[in-house]
């Protein structure tokens, strides 16, 4: 009989593409999700529903799963509620956390290498709930509890179907823009930064690879390629993938445009990530999956992948941060 593995947050950017991973590895999937998702085949159910009703969620894991990953997004005081319920109900619990618990410390990045909660001086930041701080201290609560079923995945910044990131830019405020013919306004104090920016059928891959191995519980692993560009380099893929034209500006400017009020966590994710050094060491998931650098997508083909995917026909919705981007362009230029 077949191994079964649960899959939350099934239609997201990683999770459309690690289910029929799974599928096609022999395991029997159970994907869950807000969407309605067809099956991808007779080894995959579908299920729509919210793993936030706690009363759903229990009765899903009386199953007894195999396996378990998550793409879903908790609070801290929801996953506090969780995490013993995922251990519990589950042989094998993969915990999705980010690059962005790491601080700027040291390059390459390393599974070891310091993180924010640790070493950071910022009081404000620490008494956040930024995305940097709640997934550490969740980190935390699996490191330091008696389980041994575990396994702490760490993506870079990832990009998918329909899903794309330059800076801090999601894709409507970026390629939805070149598709427009409209520039775009990026942070010039991140222009030279390294980044590692990863498409999600790669790290997916890597996290399937990761089930079942005794040897990768109570582990962390960076899930990630070891090709870094620049942030000024990205933006020339996009530019010779879909036209888009890079208008680099103080990052002050930058962030009035993203966030008026000024938002922390805007600022945050601009300074204690994309503008931090993201030369990523992913030899030890390469060693434990037997995968090799060279079976990963290089950035370039990857993106023009996903870019050309997108239906001709499709047209990005206008947003308040594409609308002062407008505004500012012509005022300044």
């Amino acid at each position: 009989m077949s191994k079964k593995i649960l899959v939350l947050g099934s239609s997201g950017a990683m999770g459309s593409y690690i289910v029929p991973y799974l599928a096609d590895m022999g395991y029997s999937v159970t994907a869950v999700s807000l969407d309605d998702e067809k099956p991808y085949n007779d080894n995959v159910t579908c299920i729509k529903a919210d793993v936030r009703n706690k009363e759903f969620l229990l009765s899903l894991l009386s199953q007894k799963f195999d396996g378990l990953v998550d793409f879903s997004y908790y609070s801290y005081k929801e996953f506090r509620e969780y995490y013993k319920l995922f251990l519990e109900n589950t042989g094998h619990y993969i915990f999705l956390s980010s690059c962005r618990v790491y601080a700027n410390e040291e390059v390459p990045v390393k599974e070891t290498s310091p993180r924010l909660l640790d070493v950071s001086t910022d009081t404000k930041l620490l008494a956040s709930n930024d995305y940097c701080i709640v997934k550490a201290k969740k980190e935390d609560m699996l490191l330091l509890s008696d389980y041994d079923n575990w396994t702490i995945v760490r993506p870079a910044t990832t990009f998918s179907k329909m899903r794309f990131q330059l800076v801090t830019l999601e894709a409507v405020n970026c390629v939805g823009r070149a598709r427009k013919g409209k520039k775009v306004v990026l942070p010039e104090q991140a222009k030279d930064i390294p980044a590692t920016l990863c498409w999600a059928g790669d790290v997916s891959m890597m996290i399937a690879k990761l089930f079942f191995n005794d040897d990768a519980k109570r582990q962390i692993f960076n899930v990630c390629s070891s090709e870094y560009h620049t942030w000024g380099e990205i933006a020339d893929y996009y530019n010779k993938i879909c036209g888009l034209e890079a208008v680099w500006v103080d990052k002050e400017d930058y962030l009035k445009i993203i966030s008026p009020e000024l938002n922390l966590n805007v600022r945050w994710q601009l300074e204690y990530a994309r503008m931090f050094n993201r030369i990523t060491d992913n030899s030890k998931v390469l060693r434990f999956t037997g995968m090799k650098q060279e079976q990963l997508t290089p950035l370039y083909d990857a993106l023009k992948m996903m870019v050309d995917a997108i239906p001709d026909d499709y047209v990005f919705p206008e947003t308040d941060v594409s609308r002062r981007m407008d505004e500012y362009l012509e005022e300044k230029l």
